[in-house]
């Protein structure tokens, strides 16, 4: 089971890099509402730009200590723990927007993944 963690880790980490520095500019199905990049998404939901950036670092840091946690077991939890919690909110948010589930699978899967990581 510790290499499902590993994984899930190494997953949930690589996951958040990729939406918040490669597709952050990036229109994909997963946008909440019409959005077309994350600004506008983060602007369907009510989030001002300085929040959005302090949300984006945060998970950024935690993506970031995720995969360091890979050799220093001592940050896994509290990442995964915080991780998890900041997807709970981004699922949140899709479904106050009406948004389709579908839309939130970003989100379900990095908080599975999370979960993973803990267990």
């Amino acid at each position: 089971m510790e290499i499902v963690g590993i994984l899930a880790q190494i997953g949930a980490g690589l996951w958040i890099l990729n939406v918040w520095i490669l597709r952050f500019n990036k229109e994909t199905e997963f946008r909440g509402g019409d959005a077309k990049n994350m600004l506008e998404e983060f602007q369907t939901y009510g989030i001002s730009p300085p929040l959005m950036y302090l949300i984006g670092g945060t998970k950024l840091t935690l993506a970031i200590l995720l995969i360091i946690g890979v050799w220093v077991e001592a940050l896994t939890r509290p990442a995964a723990i915080l991780l998890g919690l900041l997807m709970v909110g981004a699922i949140g948010m899709h479904l106050r927007v009406g948004d389709h589930l579908k839309k939130a699978a970003p989100a379900i899967s990095v908080l599975s993944l999370s979960i993973l990581a803990l267990i």
